[in-house]
C-alpha cells in the first residue's frame, strides 16, 4: 500500500482511484481506516490544520489534470471543523473544471464504520441559513 502525504506527492504519481483522508483518521478510527484500504492502494493523507484548503484544491486539481484519476474518495473523522473541509474540496473543483468523468465519494468514519455522505448534504452543511430554516421547520435541535 502506498500511503503518502498529499502535499509532498508528485501530481503524476497517482492511480485510477485515490483516497484522500484526514491525517488523524488512521489513529482515531483504525478499523474504519483499514476499510478504506480496500478501495485503493493509493491513499493520501492531508491535515487541513496544517495546509490551507485552497492549496489542497490546487494540488488535487493538478492531479486530476493528469487524466489518470477515475475515482476520488474523501474520508474524514466526523465533527472536526478542519476535516470537514476535505468534503468541500469537490465543490470547488467542480467550479474550476469538468469532473464528469470522475466518480467522487465522501465518507465520514464513525465508530469505525464508513458513512457515505451525499454531495447535497455536504453542500447544505455550508449553508447555515438553510440549516436554520430546516431546524425551525422540523424543530429538530430544540
Amino acid at each position: 500500500m502506498h500511503f503518502k502525504k498529499l502535499m509532498e506527492s508528485n501530481i503524476y504519481d497517482v492511480s485510477d482511484t485515490i483516497v484522500i483522508v484526514g491525517s488523524c483518521l488512521k489513529y482515531m478510527q483504525p478499523i474504519g481506516f483499514s476499510k478504506l484500504e480496500e478501495f485503493s492502494d493509493s491513499i493520501y493523507e492531508l491535515c487541513l490544520e496544517e495546509t490551507h484548503v485552497n492549496m489542497a484544491i490546487t494540488k488535487i486539481g493538478g492531479m486530476i489534470r493528469t487524466k489518470k484519476i477515475k475515482k476520488i474518495i474523501f474520508a474524514s473523522v466526523d465533527k472536526s471543523p478542519h476535516c470537514i473541509q476535505l468534503h468541500y474540496i469537490q465543490d470547488e473543483l467542480r467550479k474550476m473544471m469538468d469532473l464528469s468523468g470522475i466518480e467522487i465519494l465522501n465518507y465520514v468514519v464513525v465508530d469505525n464504520e464508513l458513512i457515505l455522505v451525499s454531495p447535497e448534504v455536504i453542500s447544505l452543511s455550508k449553508n447555515l441559513k438553510e440549516l436554520s430554516k430546516i431546524q425551525s421547520e422540523m424543530n429538530v435541535f430544540s
